[in-house]
């Protein structure tokens, strides 16, 4: 799968769409709405561009769109990782891990959960 790469909306969309089943512009623009303003148009026009990059696509029944995601979650989440962790950590995990135990609020537990991780990781190597 070629990486897809989400704006900030986009990744919103998509998350509603992963979420169940198909859906029309205006069932997305309600759920976001629900969240933040966001206009009708606003929303038709990044399902175009979703459509343009072959994240989502569509079911016509009558007049009415439904869409309906052409990507797998796990898969985009993946490649969003890749590419967040590409322009901004030189590619290294190592180096986010760093910087969120350096730099932001854990809780005990979470930090339990991550030792538990890494040795894990550890005994595979």
């Amino acid at each position: 799968m070629k990486r897809i790469r989400f704006g900030r909306m986009q990744l919103k969309i998509m998350k509603l769409l992963w979420a169940g089943e198909a859906l029309t512009a205006r069932d997305l623009t309600e759920s976001l709405n629900k969240r933040e303003a966001v206009a009708h148009s606003t929303v038709q026009t990044l399902l175009r561009k979703l459509e343009a990059k072959e994240a989502v696509g569509h079911r016509e029944k009558g007049r009415t769109f439904w869409f309906f995601p052409l990507v797998n979650e796990e898969k985009a989440t993946k490649g969003v990782i890749r590419d967040f962790l590409a322009r901004l950590f030189h590619g290294s995990p190592g180096e986010l891990a760093a910087h969120l135990v350096e730099n932001e609020k854990i809780s005990r537990a979470d930090l339990q959960r991550l030792r538990a991780l890494i040795e894990q990781r550890e005994k595979k190597l």
